[in-house]
């Protein structure tokens, strides 16, 4: 789905593709200069940090290998259940590696504790947490987090890897969608 075919459903535009950019180029920047000489493995959160691990580790200067984990504690809805599902975990061992999580977007907080609690209990040498957007009013628990691209309003948002059941995910920016669409 591109942009005109959505902008209809859509009632703001809140992170334009050129800010996206720009943001993922100066996170890369201080990933970098934190983890020179050291091993890093990139675990992104699918399927929304899809689009956002693609840019950033190409955007690395720094030799990083990746992993994916599915977790689900949305089903086809807009609010965290808060119930954490495993759909797919990690391929790779973690235990001496310094871990980036790498994360589409924080809303509760609930299943980013729970994965940092989980890959720590792994034996990681560390593990951070780079969000691309975090949204401070839902927050139902405090999670430590070292890089956020932007904070938003407490809004369901698409685009840019994020869905409504499974649509929007391409969009070249992230938008609010028409409550009407999922009411």
């Amino acid at each position: 789905m591109n942009f005109e075919s959505a902008k209809s459903q859509l009632t703001k535009v809140l992170v334009t593709e050129e800010q996206i950019k720009t943001r993922v180029a100066e996170l890369a920047a201080e990933i970098d200069a934190k983890y020179q000489g050291k091993e890093v493995v990139l675990v992104g959160v699918l399927k929304g940090a899809i689009m956002f691990m693609a840019d950033l580790s190409r955007a690395l200067s720094i030799p990083t290998s990746m992993d994916w984990m599915a977790l689900s504690s949305y089903g086809s809805g807009t609010v965290s259940s808060g119930v954490i599902r495993i759909r797919k975990d990690l391929d790779a061992e973690i235990h001496g590696k310094h871990v980036i999580i790498v994360e589409d977007i924080i809303d509760s907080g609930l299943t980013l504790s729970w994965l940092q609690t989980t890959l720590n209990s792994r034996g990681a040498a560390s593990v951070e947490v780079v969000a691309f957007l975090r949204k401070p009013a839902a927050a139902k628990v405090e999670v430590p987090v070292w890089l956020v691209g932007y904070d938003i309003p407490n809004e369901f948002v698409v685009g840019y890897g994020l869905d409504y059941n499974e649509q929007y995910r391409t969009l070249n920016c992230v938008a609010v969608l028409d409550p009407k669409v999922y009411s």
